[in-house]
């Protein structure tokens, strides 16, 4: 089956009524980095009894609930098998607008819940790159952010989901339990999510306080982190993996916390003062900021459009794209004001924008080493710059605590994610010498983005691997639930 095929996946599906659970029909399905593509029976509930129906539909080859198909990899795929399209469950049930809870469908998006949360002084407690994420997904993924170093993972923020297990039972799980540690990071392999309560930050505005900076190398890179993460919520560095010699691992560091209305105010007096009461052209703050401080307005640009020639993002065109970057990034820069949407998702602007590296699509590698794992940080940023990997997207983070799920990627370290095509001559064994780098230094990779992992390595990444195959083996002991990562790696 050619890569292309994924432009007719689920996730580019056109919104509107589905099939129903039904007998469903075959589509093809791929992850979000459009690799290692597979046929499965799309089944779409739209209520609970439905889905109930279609977990018992699903056959010999059994099913795996599927989101927006964010995952970059082979989690929400099952050759053969059925795919549950979970976006038809997508009510908000309620909202506390003053405890600060939400109890919605496994279905909702991030991006609806902004929608409706944020004219109420609320924002989501975790959220990543992309708003484009289920409720489902983000607790089956136990997905991170850049706030990982004071808030922890998604789970963390959920009092209460309920689960359809593989007999039919739903069952109300709560913090604290082996079935919601199992499924925190299960990557839905324990059941399908159907609701979740989940708890919210409040906010004053939708805009957010930006403070950037140069790092010149790697090490000064990791000293600034250290020594400042503390005092913001969110953190991130780019860097730029092709520099070589004393300029490897330069970044940019980008720190964030969310405006208050004070902020905006101040902005709006300084304003005045230069400009006699208007503002300037290009001013972050716009007019509406002030009337409307809660406002959520993304942007959106044209989408990428549906074929990429090969090698358009080769080594002399990201070289000279991070050179970009790099330099017209300011040396320090404090009290920016960005929208949220430009802070947390500004890939989300450009609609479909995993096109840009052609048919044969691109790998996003994440891994994190421990503290005191440095020098095997360095050594892998060393061979990736060596290695010439054309990566424009490269992301460095702290974690903080780790996280209670027994397959979460999160724990204390650092985390380093790229792009790489996927058409990169030798990308596999070259990526197979990272994972045991990684192993050794007793890091993981990180299972959502996953499509290629050898599965000898898996048990020295996730040391509770056990007690989740255990429960597994008790909770589905005929494998109803089960995705291509879940064969590959033998979850």
């Amino acid at each position: 089956m050619p890569a292309d095929a994924a432009a007719v996946s689920p996730a580019s599906a056109p919104p509107g009524p589905g099939p129903g659970p039904g007998p469903g029909r075959t589509v093809p399905v791929t992850g979000w980095g459009r690799t290692a593509p597979t046929a499965a029976r799309l089944l779409r509930p739209r209520t609970y009894d439905e889905t109930v129906a279609a977990v018992r539909a699903c056959g010999a080859r059994g099913g795996i609930a599927r989101g927006l198909g964010r995952a970059y990899g082979d989690a929400a795929q099952n050759a053969g098998g059925a795919v549950l399209d979970m976006t038809g469950l997508d009510r908000v049930h309620a909202i506390d607008a003053d405890g600060g809870t939400v109890l919605c469908d496994a279905g909702v998006s991030l991006h609806r819940l902004m929608e409706v949360l944020l004219p109420l002084g609320w924002f989501v407690p975790v959220t990543p790159g992309t708003r484009q994420v289920t409720v489902g997904g983000a607790i089956a993924a136990d997905i991170h952010g850049k706030n990982h170093h004071v808030s922890g993972s998604f789970a963390r923020h959920v009092l209460s989901f309920e689960l359809l297990t593989a007999n039919g039972e739903i069952r109300t799980v709560v913090p604290g339990t082996p079935l919601f540690d199992a499924t925190a990071g299960g990557m839905g392999l324990t059941g399908v999510v159907l609701t979740a309560t989940v708890r919210l930050l409040p906010v004053e505005t939708s805009w957010m306080s930006v403070d950037t900076e140069r790092a010149r190398d790697l090490d000064d890179l990791l000293v600034r982190l250290t020594a400042t993460d503390r005092y913001y919520r969110y953190s991130v560095a780019w860097i730029d993996l092709l520099a070589r010699g004393a300029s490897t691992g330069r970044a940019v560091l980008t720190r964030g916390e969310h405006a208050p209305l004070e902020a905006l105010e101040s902005r709006k007096s300084a304003s005045t003062r230069v400009r006699g009461g208007r503002f300037r052209r290009g001013d972050a703050l716009r007019r509406d900021a002030l009337t409307s401080p809660l406002e959520f307005q993304p942007q959106r640009l044209p989408a990428a459009p549906a074929f990429v020639p090969e090698g358009l993002l080769g080594r002399t065109a990201v070289g000279l794209f991070n050179e970009l970057w790099y330099r017209r990034a300011p040396r320090a820069r404090t009290g920016e004001l960005q929208r949220i949407s430009t802070f947390f998702h500004p890939l989300d602007g450009v609609p479909h924008w995993n096109r840009i590296y052609g048919r044969s699509g691109f790998v996003q590698y994440q891994f994190v080493v421990g503290y005191g794992q440095e020098e095997a940080l360095r050594r892998i940023v060393d061979r990736i710059s060596a290695r010439r990997c054309p990566s424009f997207l490269a992301v460095l983070k702290r974690f903080g605590e780790g996280d209670p799920g027994w397959l979460s990627f999160p724990m204390p370290g650092w985390t380093l994610a790229l792009d790489i095509p996927a058409s990169l001559p030798g990308l596999g064994a070259f990526l197979d010498t990272l994972d045991e780098e990684v192993a050794a230094a007793a890091g993981r990779v990180y299972l959502a983005k996953d499509a290629r992992l050898r599965p000898e390595l898996l048990a020295a990444m996730y040391p509770r691997l056990p007690e989740f195959r255990a429960l597994r083996g008790e909770l589905d002991p005929g494998g109803v639930f089960v995705s291509d990562l879940a064969r590959r790696l033998s979850l």
